[in-house]
């Protein structure tokens, strides 16, 4: 029995190239959001006393509900659609 992938393709290693797909995305999200965080970071250094305000509790908690938010939406688009 073959798989039936996504794209509708019969070829049984379509997960490891999403894998590779989404490490790399995630990768380069990652480094997209590292470099604005640093360069927000730095204008708040230079006009607050030469040291940006850490992060609190609320932010990263925040920043975590986001990051769950954009995960489930990821999960739904692997699912098929609802019938009405």
């Amino acid at each position: 029995m073959s798989e039936i992938t996504p794209g509708g393709s019969s070829t049984p290693d379509w997960k490891p190239r999403v894998y590779v797909v989404g490490l790399l995305a995630g990768a380069l999200f990652g480094l997209v959001a590292s470099y604005l965080y640093a360069r927000a970071a730095e204008e708040d250094a230079r006009g607050g006393g030469g040291k940006p305000r850490p992060m609190t509790t609320g932010d990263i908690v925040t920043l975590a509900l986001a990051g769950l938010g954009i995960v489930r939406q990821v999960s739904e688009m692997g699912r098929p659609p609802k019938k009405r």
